[in-house]
């Protein structure tokens, strides 16, 4: 995580009082939910791709072929199954963990009545390619904010917290348990779930720390 000319900027390990108690208050809420709702375009841009998806993705898609329910609607139902796992990590969701879990979903549902997939190659490659920055400029948004990790964020950081393991190694047990589950359940894995993988690590990387808020009373930063 790069520094600013002032002080490094980091996140801080808030609870929910704390981080609505933290100061900036007006301009977080709106980075928030901004970089949430470009989430939820981000990810619909990458469906529409019909190129492949990030590895959750892969699973939710692969859930809507056996559940007649909307890609958005199962975005939203697996964020509280996920939440229900934080119990035992003794983790508790803050405004950004329950605004994560309703917010992308309906975004993604409205991105998805729409657009459409494209017939030319060229320009679903441009909404693969599009879809991923903004996915990472979206993840920057909302994390930066500092208003609570998503749920499925918080179930890798938890893990990582209660096992005494590594970031990657849990990360990465994650993403392939759920790309596995998702594919045999149908869903779609392609170039695009390749691409994100390779490029989402580095496009947060630089995008982060541009646009984490600096907090006026943090708590123990990470």
């Amino acid at each position: 995580m790069t520094a600013t000319a002032e002080a490094p900027r980091t996140l801080a390990a808030l609870n929910p009082l704390q981080q609505l108690r933290a100061g900036h208050l007006p301009r977080r809420l709106v980075q928030l939910y901004a970089g949430l709702a470009l989430y939820g375009g981000s990810m619909g841009l990458m469906i529409e791709s019909n190129l492949g998806l990030d590895p959750w993705d892969v699973l939710h898609s692969g859930i809507t072929k056996h559940l007649p329910l909307s890609f958005g609607t199962v975005v939203i139902a697996m964020s509280f199954v996920v939440l229900l796992a934080w119990i035992p990590l003794r983790q508790w969701p803050g405004l950004g963990t329950i605004s994560n879990a309703i917010v992308i979903g309906l975004v993604t549902d409205l991105t998805l009545y729409l657009l459409h997939t494209p017939d030319a190659l060229w320009l679903r490659i441009v909404f693969i390619a599009s879809g991923i920055v903004l996915n990472a400029l979206a993840g920057a948004l909302y994390i930066g904010a500092q208003f609570g990790p998503g749920p499925r964020d918080g179930l890798m950081t938890g893990l990582v917290r209660r096992t005494g393991l590594s970031v990657r190694l849990v990360r990465t047990t994650l993403e392939v348990s759920v790309l596995a589950i998702g594919w045999l359940l149908g869903g779609v894995v392609g170039f695009g779930t390749v691409a994100y993988a390779l490029a989402i690590g580095p496009l947060v990387h630089v995008l982060l720390p541009i646009f984490t808020v600096r907090l006026d009373h943090p708590a123990r930063t990470t």
